[in-house]
């Protein structure tokens, strides 16, 4: 079976692993998690984009022939933050697309919903292509698909928490209703939670922090892209579904006859 390539707003990528940039130990480091992701599209704080900078910054290991740069709004408490810092960012050349991210509560970073869908229907029409993080809510994720989002991108569970999918059973109902693609955000601690992620279906996932600090960010970058390609390889074969009972492997009819 021939898998069809990730599609966002009319752009194929091969890879469905997105990389953010965040709290790697050096830019050598991030370059290295790059190019063995094989990520295409890389997701970069606008406050962290310092393009006056005579210091060597995160924007100079992601190369633009190689990556799409996704601005994110990390940061942002409200809908007018986010629609300032979206402009800034394509303002310093950093391009109309943008990753929405509105969190104005600092200990769990759970994004607003009401001020996230403002900030999404403000930036559509002022020609953003707008990936939008959210808590794991179909409804949510309708309305925004209905704005003109990209992509929905609903937590697995807190940003860095590391804790994995426990939103699955609403993931599962965003990605059943959703015409646009579904990228699994945050919260993903293990390549396991990522092929996991894919196995339900996902298009894609972002990771960043269990990359970011892993001993060896590379390797791990590494593993999280084979699990990503394992989970979404899953999916197109088909997963069985539990069983209350065992089922032999080899049938015994006829055995030691």
């Amino acid at each position: 079976m021939k898998d069809t390539p990730l599609t966002i707003a009319g752009r194929i990528f091969q890879s469905r692993l997105l990389l953010g940039t965040g709290k790697f130990p050096s830019n050598e480091a991030l370059r290295q998690s790059l190019l063995l992701s094989e990520a295409e599209i890389v997701t970069v704080a606008v406050r962290r984009m310092d393009l006056n900078s005579t210091m060597e910054n995160v924007f100079d290991a992601i190369d633009r022939s190689k990556y799409l740069l996704l601005p994110n709004t990390s940061g942002a408490r409200t809908a007018e933050e986010a629609v300032r810092i979206a402009r800034l960012a394509r303002a310093a050349g950093g391009g109309n697309w943008v990753k929405l991210e509105v969190t104005p509560e600092p200990n769990y970073l759970l994004p607003d919903p009401i001020e996230t869908l403002k900030a999404a229907e403000l930036l559509v029409k002022d020609g953003f292509v707008v990936l939008p993080y959210i808590n794991a809510d179909p409804v949510l994720a309708k309305r925004l698909e209905e704005a003109g989002a990209a992509t929905v991108m609903p937590l697995g569970s807190p940003i860095g928490s590391h804790r994995g999918i426990r939103t699955r059973e609403a993931i599962e109902i965003i990605i059943e209703q959703s015409h646009i693609p579904v990228i699994v955000d945050a919260g993903l601690g293990a390549p396991s939670h990522a092929a996991e992620a894919m196995e339900m279906g996902a298009d894609a996932v972002l990771v960043n922090t269990a990359i970011a600090i892993a001993p060896d960010p590379a390797q791990m970058a590494l593993a999280f892209k084979l699990a990503v390609q394992a989970g979404r390889k899953a999916y197109e074969v088909g997963l069985q579904s539990p069983r209350k009972y065992a089922s032999a492997s080899s049938p015994l009819t006829g055995f030691l006859r």
